[in-house]
């Protein structure tokens, strides 16, 4: 009776010790699979950020060569040829930016708009208060731009960037930008300062509108 309990007992003793050990390779299991689920995203996340804060600083680039450009132009500084040129560049950084999603020919073309985008903004500044026809000739000409961007945009995302909303966008960028340039001529600095701070808010959110889309439209470019 004695030995029928004890081996009983230690039958039950080992059955007992075997279960934390099969509940620990379950759980290590499990622990393991949620390590390389939490990876999977860390890393996708970790993407998305990276391409989000590439695309800011390419926008943010654009609105400070702009500003650097405004003030050399209006002052008439020896500095503006070489702001001009930088600002040229970054609209080439940007049409390379899409490439890879959208192709070279797509990012050409965004290039060839961009640099119209800012040649035009230039002979607004150039033509100052002095010349009012040439001025509201080339604002118009600059808007038509503006449009021909919003619709390259939108169709290539149209899912993610509806036309009404590109457009919207870049009507926005140039009428805060046309604030700052008013500004700048006026000698307002403080209101030049607060149009500049209203201009980087607003290509912060460009900024992320464009890369949202991306990111939507190439979900497996960024896993």
């Amino acid at each position: 009776m004695r030995l029928r309990i004890t081996i009983r007992g230690i039958g039950l003793f080992f059955l007992l010790m075997s279960l934390p050990s099969a509940v620990a390779k379950g759980s290590s299991s499990e622990q393991s699979m949620e390590r390389v689920s939490a990876s999977t995203i860390k890393n996708s996340s970790s993407n998305e950020a990276a391409f989000r804060d590439a695309m800011r600083k390419l926008w943010e680039d654009h609105i400070i060569w702009t500003r650097v450009f405004i003030i050399s132009a209006v002052a008439d500084l020896p500095d503006k040829a070489a702001a001009t040129d930088r600002l040229l560049q970054n609209q080439v950084d940007i049409g390379n930016a899409i490439k890879p999603y959208y192709g070279n020919g797509a990012g050409d073309k965004l290039t060839v708009l961009l640099k119209e985008h800012i040649t035009t903004a230039a002979e607004i500044v150039a033509a100052k208060a002095g010349d009012k026809p040439k001025q509201e000739e080339a604002t118009k000409r600059w808007f038509t731009n503006a449009d021909q961007i919003a619709a390259f945009l939108s169709d290539a995302n149209p899912k993610n960037w509806p036309r009404a909303e590109m457009q919207k966008m870049m009507h926005d960028h140039l009428n805060l930008t046309t604030e700052e340039v008013v500004a700048r001529v006026q000698d307002n600095w403080a209101a030049d300062i607060a149009a500049f701070d209203k201009v980087h808010d607003q290509i912060l959110q460009m900024a992320d509108m464009l890369s949202d889309g991306i990111i939507k439209q190439h979900v497996a470019k960024f896993k």
